[in-house]
């Protein structure tokens, strides 16, 4: 039998998920500081929920099954159908804004590269029923908290800014079909990643010609915010909203960790606004994390649409960064105390002290096989316990138990109080 998990997914064994659980607790303190409150959704989701008519490749990398009743189900791919699902479930009864996050295992058939597998954890944040930029602004300042509490600067990572508006207006002026806008998105994502033959079919067949997509490629070539105003018009919306957006970074303190990439405007087909992307510095590795605003996602579901932006940040590229810069921590077991039975007669003596520690919101490792004091002590060594607890025949017949404290070597017999 092959005993490796399914290509493109990872077993966590214990000394993991010590590591996960500590990645895990920055996420959730990070979303309390900023007042998110979390939710979850099920992992097995009707395939319709994804599949999308805009060429994006997370339809072709959905993981799909038919259950016994013929429902076609795909395994989640993202978090935010599921989410817009639950808001329109709801109705109206929902009281805006929205500020909602969840930590969910998510999967997706595609190619494996270094932070890339086939499933992995995505830390979503999003914020619904907020039409400003405010918003953004907000979700990016959680961002830069994130990467501040685990010891990344804004020398280590950049997150690039875009607003899609700004590509909306320049294929208006093409006199492309606006329905063809989220498809030519996709592609336009693709420019950097693939050579531009290879997708100039498709470009023909949402009516950009070769001029055409020199075009767009020289909107996209802009890196500073005032030769794009320029470009399209200084009052143009797209162009207010990331003024706006500078300025209310520069109030949270953000702006060092920002720039503007006017070549951004990320895959998925719903993003109708401001998108941004994290990326190490050193462009080392893959997107660290992405989102943006998606105001018309509702209606795709047949509901009435709400303004709304997000993100998701996936677990296996911070992994690799953390790493990468020695500050991915190496936790180890952490045990309060080990209790030792001196002999098989002491070992409902032993119990019972075992459960007065844990009835105190002690972590105990009780010794539940007859062993020698000394393996007693390299268990304790293993479990990274603080204390031994001894239950010997003399100490235990008159009301005590030997304690030694591990990291000062201290020794002293204590009553149940005491201990």
């Amino acid at each position: 039998m092959d005993l490796a998990p399914p290509r493109g997914t990872r077993d966590f064994y214990p000394q993991d998920m010590r590591r996960r659980n500590w990645l895990f607790a920055h996420f959730h303190d990070v979303a309390r500081l900023f007042g998110f409150e979390p939710y979850d959704a099920p992992v097995l989701e009707s395939a319709g929920l994804f599949i999308r008519k805009a060429g994006e490749e997370i339809v072709d990398q959905l993981y799909t099954l038919n259950d016994k009743s013929g429902r076609h189900l795909a395994l989640r791919p993202e978090m935010t159908p599921s989410l817009a699902r639950m808001v329109l479930q709801k109705g109206g009864s929902l009281a805006l804004p929205l500020k909602w996050y969840s930590v969910p295992q998510c999967w997706r058939y595609e190619r494996m590269t270094r932070g890339r597998r086939r499933e992995h954890y995505q830390w979503n944040m999003d914020i619904v029923g907020v039409d400003s930029v405010t918003a953004e602004a907000e979700l990016l300042a959680a961002l830069v908290a994130f990467f501040e509490r685990v010891g990344l600067s804004a020398a280590d990572v950049v997150i690039k800014v875009s607003n899609r508006k700004i590509l909306q207006a320049v294929l208006e002026r093409l006199h492309v079909p606006a329905e063809h806008f989220a498809a030519v998105c996709v592609l336009v994502d693709k420019l950097e990643k693939v050579p531009r033959e290879a997708i100039m079919a498709d470009m023909a067949a949402l009516g950009l010609d070769e001029a055409k997509v020199d075009r767009v490629v020289e909107m996209t070539s802009f890196r500073a915010l005032a030769p794009l105003a320029a470009f399209v018009g200084d009052q143009h919306q797209g162009i207010r909203e990331l003024r706006r957006f500078w300025t209310l970074a520069e109030e949270y303190g953000i702006e060092d960790w920002l720039s503007f990439d006017a070549s951004l405007v990320r895959g998925l087909a719903y993003y109708t606004g401001m998108v941004f992307e994290a990326f190490s510095r050193d462009v080392s590795l893959r997107a660290l994390c992405g989102g943006g605003r998606y105001d018309h996602l509702l209606s795709t579901f047949g509901g009435k649409d709400v303004p709304a932006c997000g993100f998701g940040f996936g677990d296996a590229v911070i992994t690799e960064l953390l790493a990468e810069r020695h500050l991915l921590p190496d936790p180890g077991p952490q045990v309060d105390d080990v209790v030792f039975a001196y002999a098989p007669e002491l070992r409902g003596a032993a119990m019972q002290v075992a459960r007065r520690l844990r009835q105190q919101g002690r972590s105990v490792d009780l010794i539940l096989e007859e062993r020698r004091i000394k393996w007693a002590f390299r268990r304790a060594d293993q479990t990274g316990a603080r204390r031994m607890v001894l239950v010997a025949p003399d100490e235990w017949a008159a009301g005590q138990v030997h304690v030694k404290d591990l990291s000062t070597g201290q020794e002293q017999n204590l009553s149940l109080e005491q201990l």
